[in-house]
């Protein structure tokens, strides 16, 4: 019996490996390229395994992006004209847009390395139970960004995100133990991290439409810690160290009143949500 086009179509999307979607508002055209160029070649890496459907990638523009030959591929969907709807709400847009097998969020600030996404990929299918992957976080220096996280007190977050890093070391271990300092580590795998990074998160597709994507009522900020804690719900988490990406991004605090703004009150709407710890 012959299939009609829909269906024909909807094994195809079915049949794709892996998605992509990155949200840029006025982004750093350098630091943009290269986080296409090393996804490109951590793609590659995948070789054969791209091959039962390709990879696609959503750039989102929230605006202010620059149009580029990167930007142009047949591969490359660009979503524009919804302007700046938020990091979340953007990433919603490419997530109700896609039926891969697996979904990449990505942030504009990130390099992969060659062979990220191979791994990343062989431990999603390794561990079927895994709907959430968190990487090894580096800085540009080799230093480990420690972005997997214990649930926040409110002292915790003014500490790290306002206090002057002169006036930090009293408060040195509290910050040890939110960032997980006592576990996370490059060698070794730690199961269901309470919250990770949302510069770069692996999910199984169908866990993240379970859980309808990113909450749309944070504009920036927290949407992440959000996700994070729900999809302890539906399925678990996983850092894997063997999966190794350089970060670009700074703290609110640097980035001015508008960020902290925005910031505080995402705090407010995450703590309100699941529960106020103070100290």
């Amino acid at each position: 019996m012959y299939k009609n086009a829909a269906e024909q179509q909807g094994m195809k999307l079915e049949a794709t490996l892996l998605t992509v979607s990155v949200v840029v508002y006025k982004p750093d055209r350098q630091l943009l390229d290269r986080t296409l160029g090393t996804l490109d070649a951590s793609l590659g890496h995948l070789g054969a395994r791209t091959s039962d459907g390709g990879t696609r990638l959503f750039l989102i523009d929230n605006g202010g992006m620059p149009d580029t030959e990167s930007t142009k591929r047949p591969d490359i969907k660009v979503l524009r004209g919804q302007g700046n709807v938020g990091y979340g709400r953007g990433h919603n847009l490419a997530i109700q847009r896609t039926s891969s097998r697996y979904h990449l969020i990505l942030n504009p600030d990130i390099e992969l390395d060659s062979d990220a996404l191979a791994h990343a990929i062989a431990f999603m299918d390794a561990h079927p139970e895994v709907g959430l992957l968190s990487p090894l976080i580096l800085e540009e220096d080799g230093s480990q960004q420690y972005l997997c996280r214990r649930y926040p007190a409110v002292f915790d977050l003014f500490i790290r995100g306002f206090l002057p890093r002169s006036l930090r070391k009293p408060f040195t271990q509290r910050l040890q133990r939110y960032e997980m300092r006592d576990v996370i580590n490059d060698k070794n795998i730690v199961w269901d991290p309470p919250i990770v990074s949302g510069c770069f998160m692996l999910f199984r597709t169908e866990v993240l439409k379970k859980l309808s994507g990113f909450d749309p009522r944070y504009f920036l900020y927290f949407e992440d810690y959000d996700l994070s804690l729900r999809a302890h719900d539906v399925a678990r988490v996983a850092y894997v160290p063997s999966v190794r990406v350089l970060h670009h991004g700074g703290d609110a605090a640097g980035k001015g009143w508008t960020h902290i703004k925005l910031f505080i009150a995402s705090a407010y709407k995450f703590f309100n949500r699941f529960g106020w710890k103070w100290l």
